[in-house]
Protein backbone atom coordinates (compact mmCIF):
# COMPACT_ATOMS: atom_id res chain seq x y z
CA UNK A 1 0.00 0.00 0.00
CA UNK A 2 1.06 3.15 -0.70
CA UNK A 3 1.54 6.06 2.01
CA UNK A 4 1.45 10.09 2.14
CA UNK A 5 4.30 11.78 2.89
CA UNK A 6 4.43 13.01 6.31
CA UNK A 7 4.64 17.13 5.92
CA UNK A 8 5.72 19.24 2.38
CA UNK A 9 7.40 22.18 3.90
CA UNK A 10 7.35 25.65 1.31
CA UNK A 11 9.84 28.15 2.02
CA UNK A 12 8.60 30.86 -0.17
CA UNK A 13 7.58 35.14 0.68
CA UNK A 14 4.71 35.55 -2.02
CA UNK A 15 1.47 34.87 -0.77
CA UNK A 16 -0.17 34.74 -3.85
CA UNK A 17 1.88 31.87 -4.85
CA UNK A 18 2.22 30.46 -1.64
CA UNK A 19 -2.07 30.21 -1.52
CA UNK A 20 -1.42 28.21 -5.42
CA UNK A 21 1.33 26.05 -4.52
CA UNK A 22 -0.75 24.66 -1.20
CA UNK A 23 -4.10 24.27 -3.49
CA UNK A 24 -2.52 22.19 -5.65
CA UNK A 25 -0.29 20.21 -2.69
CA UNK A 26 -3.82 19.50 -1.35
CA UNK A 27 -5.48 18.29 -4.73
CA UNK A 28 -2.67 15.83 -5.36
CA UNK A 29 -3.26 14.04 -1.98
CA UNK A 30 0.08 13.79 -1.67
CA UNK A 31 0.70 14.37 1.88
CA UNK A 32 -0.19 14.61 5.64
CA UNK A 33 0.52 18.23 6.13
CA UNK A 34 1.65 21.26 4.31
CA UNK A 35 3.59 23.96 5.94
CA UNK A 36 4.63 27.09 3.82
CA UNK A 37 6.98 30.04 5.92
CA UNK A 38 7.88 33.08 4.55
CA UNK A 39 11.54 33.27 5.31
CA UNK A 40 14.82 30.97 5.10
CA UNK A 41 15.23 32.10 8.78
CA UNK A 42 11.39 30.98 9.59
CA UNK A 43 12.34 27.71 7.76
CA UNK A 44 15.24 27.24 9.90
CA UNK A 45 13.43 27.51 12.95
CA UNK A 46 10.99 25.30 11.83
CA UNK A 47 13.51 22.83 10.93
CA UNK A 48 14.84 23.23 14.32
CA UNK A 49 12.06 22.76 16.03
CA UNK A 50 10.56 19.73 14.05
CA UNK A 51 14.35 17.64 14.65
CA UNK A 52 13.54 18.25 18.53
CA UNK A 53 10.12 16.45 18.20
CA UNK A 54 8.80 18.43 21.13
CA UNK A 55 5.63 18.90 19.30
CA UNK A 56 4.95 16.85 15.71
CA UNK A 57 1.85 18.19 15.75
CA UNK A 58 2.69 21.69 15.07
CA UNK A 59 6.39 20.91 13.74
CA UNK A 60 5.90 17.56 11.25
CA UNK A 61 8.88 16.55 9.70
CA UNK A 62 8.93 17.47 6.36
CA UNK A 63 9.70 15.02 3.47
CA UNK A 64 9.91 17.84 0.68
CA UNK A 65 11.06 21.02 0.54
CA UNK A 66 10.03 23.65 -2.24
CA UNK A 67 12.85 26.36 -1.70
CA UNK A 68 12.55 29.51 -3.68
CA UNK A 69 15.45 31.57 -4.07
CA UNK A 70 14.99 34.90 -4.65
CA UNK A 71 13.43 35.82 -0.86
CA UNK A 72 14.59 39.37 1.57
CA UNK A 73 16.64 38.98 4.09
CA UNK A 74 18.14 35.34 3.75
CA UNK A 75 17.60 33.97 -0.13
CA UNK A 76 17.21 30.47 -0.85
CA UNK A 77 21.08 29.80 -1.34
CA UNK A 78 22.38 31.40 2.50
CA UNK A 79 19.12 29.21 3.64
CA UNK A 80 21.06 26.07 2.25
CA UNK A 81 24.13 27.37 3.93
CA UNK A 82 22.68 26.85 7.40
CA UNK A 83 20.68 24.38 6.06
CA UNK A 84 23.93 22.55 5.35
CA UNK A 85 24.62 22.88 9.64
CA UNK A 86 21.79 21.12 10.43
CA UNK A 87 22.34 17.64 9.12
CA UNK A 88 19.35 16.81 8.08
CA UNK A 89 19.74 16.09 3.96
CA UNK A 90 19.96 12.41 4.07
CA UNK A 91 16.20 11.99 4.85
CA UNK A 92 14.84 15.54 3.19
CA UNK A 93 14.67 15.78 -0.58
CA UNK A 94 15.10 19.53 -1.47
CA UNK A 95 13.11 21.19 -4.81
CA UNK A 96 13.99 24.52 -5.94
CA UNK A 97 11.08 26.19 -6.68
CA UNK A 98 11.65 29.46 -8.49
CA UNK A 99 10.93 32.39 -11.16
CA UNK A 100 14.37 32.46 -11.40
CA UNK A 101 15.43 32.33 -15.28
CA UNK A 102 19.46 32.67 -15.09
CA UNK A 103 21.17 29.25 -16.36
CA UNK A 104 23.06 29.99 -13.34
CA UNK A 105 20.76 29.10 -10.91
CA UNK A 106 20.04 26.19 -12.60
CA UNK A 107 23.67 25.26 -12.73
CA UNK A 108 24.65 26.17 -9.10
CA UNK A 109 21.42 24.23 -7.73
CA UNK A 110 22.57 21.13 -9.88
CA UNK A 111 26.14 21.40 -8.04
CA UNK A 112 24.97 21.53 -4.29
CA UNK A 113 24.23 17.95 -2.81
CA UNK A 114 21.19 19.21 -0.72
CA UNK A 115 19.06 20.21 -3.98
CA UNK A 116 17.55 17.36 -5.59
CA UNK A 117 15.61 18.97 -8.16
CA UNK A 118 14.92 22.80 -9.77
CA UNK A 119 12.00 23.77 -11.38
CA UNK A 120 10.42 26.66 -12.27
CA UNK A 121 7.30 28.35 -10.89
CA UNK A 122 4.18 27.78 -10.68
CA UNK A 123 3.95 24.31 -9.33
CA UNK A 124 1.84 22.42 -10.78
CA UNK A 125 -0.03 18.93 -10.57
CA UNK A 126 2.46 17.33 -13.04
CA UNK A 127 5.32 18.59 -11.51
CA UNK A 128 3.82 17.33 -8.20
CA UNK A 129 3.81 13.81 -9.55
CA UNK A 130 7.30 14.32 -11.21
CA UNK A 131 8.98 14.92 -8.08
CA UNK A 132 6.77 12.07 -6.21
CA UNK A 133 7.68 9.76 -9.21
CA UNK A 134 11.12 10.28 -9.12
CA UNK A 135 12.10 10.98 -5.26
CA UNK A 136 9.53 9.40 -3.45
CA UNK A 137 7.83 5.96 -5.38
CA UNK A 138 5.52 4.58 -2.03
CA UNK A 139 3.52 7.84 -2.44
CA UNK A 140 0.14 7.59 -3.23
CA UNK A 141 -1.11 9.74 -6.44
CA UNK A 142 -4.67 10.40 -6.63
Amino acid sequence: MKQKLNCVLVIDDDEPTNFFTRMILEESGCTEHIKIVQSGQEALDYLLKSEAGNNAALYPSPDLVFLDINMPAMDGWEFLNEYRKLNVMSRIIVVMLTTSLFPEDKLKAAAMPEISGFENKPLTAEKVAAVLEKYFTNVLEE
